[in-house]
């Protein structure tokens, strides 16, 4: 099995659990390969785990099995631009906090690693958004596994996001911004606004203003088949776009359309793992602490 690895520069308290991890890998017998600047970093940090890793300048063309993050569901957001359309499956061990696709905790890789090369796993896919507007940049990935948001910029004021669902106007929010998010978003930052928690391979998207003028507006759960236009107005003429936390200034005259990417990104997943344990482990769902 080849793992292509994905991580940044961690703190030194979490070097101890990158440690763990990359010596667990070590022992199934896996080619390893990580991007030059990771490998670098390994290299200073912890170099008697890189003897059996090969660096790689570009990763666009390495023939992988499966990728694997190493940090928390920012390095995994990561991880997925870079492995874009490839389908190559990606696993998630989470050394920082809360992780909901980073849901692997460093402490069980051993045992987890042991499932994998016995091929004793799953796949599930994910649906992502794609957004389209005139001038997108060549390097700026137009697809968001979580979320794309609509932000205010360099203003107090409000703006106001005139939004279209498929050929029917729905809305126009005055508001500090308003996010799209996918089903594996629900539970990031649309969640923090308010917004409800959809199952992951629900095919729907989640519309959810940020701090809204109108107590009246609440979120809403609107079909994944249909075609998002966003238009913003705002007192300094541009407003921020933000997919995933990669963002960019775009002025008023600017038009986005969302819809769902043509293609998922395949996360794996151990048998028996289930959305709602992720839930009640993640989010104390149904913990009661009174005496």
């Amino acid at each position: 099995m080849k793992i292509l690895l994905f991580g940044h520069i961690y703190q030194g308290s979490r070097l101890e659990r990158v440690h763990h991890v990359l010596q667990v890998l070590s022992r199934t017998g896996a080619e390893l390969a990580a991007h030059c600047d990771f490998y670098e970093f390994l290299s200073k940090e912890l170099p008697d785990v890189c003897r059996g890793i090969e660096s790689l300048d570009r990763w666009d063309d390495y023939e992988a099995d499966m990728a694997l993050s190493i940090g928390g569901d920012g390095t995994f957001l990561r991880a997925a631009e870079k492995i874009g359309a490839r389908g190559i499956p990606v696993l998630g061990v989470n050394i920082g906090r809360l992780g909901f696709l980073a849901d692997v905790r460093a402490e069980e890789t051993e045992s987890v690693f042991s499932e994998i090369m016995k091929g004793q796993y799953k796949i599930e896919e994910r649906s992502l958004l794609q957004a389209e507007f005139d001038g997108l940049p060549e390097d700026f990935w137009p697809y968001a596994l979580n979320e794309v948001a609509v932000l205010k910029q360099d203003t107090s004021s409000m703006i106001s996001i005139h939004t279209t669902v498929g050929d029917s106007y729905l809305n126009t929010y005055q508001a500090d911004g308003l996010i799209v998010a996918t089903p594996t978003g629900s539970t990031a930052y649309s969640m923090s606004v308010g917004g409800p928690i959809l199952m992951p391979q629900a095919a729907n998207w989640v519309i959810s203003p940020v701090a809204p003028h109108s107590l009246t507006i609440r979120p809403l759960v609107v079909n994944d088949n249909v075609d998002i236009t966003l238009r913003v107005d705002s007192r300094n003429h541009s407003y921020l776009l933000s997919l995933d936390g990669r963002s960019i200034m775009l002025d008023t005259d600017t038009q986005v359309v969302l819809r769902k990417a043509p293609f998922a990104i395949k996360v794996v997943k151990r048998l028996g793992h289930s959305f709602s344990a992720t839930l009640r482990a993640k989010l104390m769902w149904g913990v009661d602490k009174r005496e």
